[in-house]
């Protein structure tokens, strides 16, 4: 067995005089490493889980990419301009790689009025390829019906911040009033259900129906829609797919004269993403201070062992031992206290993750987070490599407060008690 693994196992089991003063400064190292390691572990899930829950959401209501006219893309919404999504479009679509999903739809802002109370909102008109995964999972009351794009139904879905405003409940009816050049037009339509997702963005104004109504609404043709929405396979791949569809499609012109063009729900949202954004560097910085306080413990227990193991230095030292032998002994206890912190701290960090993951019990305000409970995510990669870089930058850190070793005289030491 190595001389210096051999001694460090001896020197970090051996219980000794509990009045010893090492004993409390190996548990304060091991402390000081198992909570870096709870609040590394806890900050970098928590992170993860919001910036992925935001961003899902933000994803839900516009998908990933969003493919219509260069007009209306140009104006960010506020201005709608129709564009032609037939079979043909659609299939070119759906063949480039990387394309998951591709649904379409179109936008019509109106009025939704009660004997009481209105409200302006936007009627977003969706067909039978719709995606309703997300809005399904926000669900609160009713069902969401079957949205067509060959007939009018008359049933919509609103947002619960709709409901509370206007005092709206499912299967009530409500009316609805358009305002363009052709005048006011009514409509009367059946709350199918109500939904809730927390972003204030748009739980204020999204409200679905039929994309045959918002269709004709609008005074559009059959195959003209505001656009198509498109979702890929894989989120980290966007820049590449978003690049593949304006090699593809941007810039071509529809049998209408209107020209095509696309953007991502990055640039459709880019203050949110640039918010989310902003947490990776919180996480640094967190990671940086955690791994400032472990490593602080650490020199200061390694050299009060140090320095209440001078006799038994100096005696090695006596016996021929070489420094460099010497400092390995200590360094692999080192390795034995960090060891044991970051065991502790995964247990605490990773206990503490379970237990908000399945009882949520730290609840956050959704008017101003957007989630009404602290997400978590679960990274198996980052833990492991925060492990790692713990283990290594401690033991690394420890090196040079080490040589201390090397100014310890024989002669004299074995005279220290």
């Amino acid at each position: 067995m190595n001389l210096s693994l051999f001694l460090a196992r001896k020197i970090f089991l051996d219980k000794g005089d509990k009045r010893k003063v090492s004993r409390p400064a190996i548990h304060i190292a091991t402390a000081g490493v198992a909570i870096g390691l709870a609040v590394m572990i806890i900050s970098v899930c928590v992170v993860l889980g919001f910036k992925h829950t935001i961003r899902d959401k933000v994803i839900g209501f516009g998908s990933h990419i969003q493919v219509g006219n260069f007009l209306s893309l140009q104006s960010q919404g506020t201005e709608q301009y129709p564009v032609a999504m037939n079979d043909s479009m659609m299939n070119v679509l759906k063949h480039i790689s990387g394309i998951k999903h591709v649904q379409r739809f179109a936008y019509k802002q109106g009025l939704l009025k009660t004997n009481n109370d209105f409200l302006g909102v936007n009627f977003k008109g969706v067909g039978p390829e719709w995606d309703s995964t997300f809005i399904a999972n926000s669900m609160i009351e009713g069902t969401i019906p079957h949205f067509d794009d060959k007939a009018s139904h008359n049933k919509i879905l609103v947002s619960k911040t709709m409901a509370d405003k206007l005092n709206l409940k499912s299967n009530q009816k409500i009316f609805a009033y358009f305002i363009d050049n052709n005048g006011v037009r009514a409509r009367r339509f059946t709350i199918c259900g109500i939904y809730e997702t927390n972003l204030k963005k748009y739980d204020q104004i999204m409200c679905f129906c039929d994309l045959y109504t918002a269709r004709k609404l609008n005074g559009w043709e059959d195959d003209q829609v505001s656009g198509a929405e498109l979702q890929v396979e894989n989120f980290e791949q966007l820049p590449i797919v978003a690049n593949r569809i304006i090699g593809k499609v941007n810039k071509t012109v529809d049998h209408y004269g209107e020209t095509y063009s696309s953007s991502t729900i990055k640039e459709i949202n880019p203050q949110i993403f640039a918010w989310l954004g902003l947490m990776d560097l919180n996480v640094w910085v967190i990671l940086g201070l955690m791994l400032a306080v472990a490593g602080i413990t650490m020199i200061s227990g390694l050299l009060i062992i140090i320095l209440e193991r001078t006799n038994m230095i100096g005696i090695l030292k006596a016996l021929g031992a070489r420094n460099k032998t010497i400092r390995h002994t200590f360094l692999w206890m080192s390795v034995f206290i960090i060891g044991r912190g970051l065991l502790i701290g995964n247990i605490i960090g990773l206990g503490l993750i379970v237990l908000q993951q399945y009882t949520s019990l730290i609840k956050l305000d959704p008017q101003t987070y957007y989630v009404s409970t602290v997400p978590v995510e679960f990274n198996w990669l980052y833990i492991v490599l925060i492990n790692i870089a713990t283990m290594l930058i401690c033991t690394f850190i420890l090196i040079a407060p080490s040589y201390v070793i090397s100014k310890i005289n024989p002669a004299k030491s074995m005279h220290y008690e």
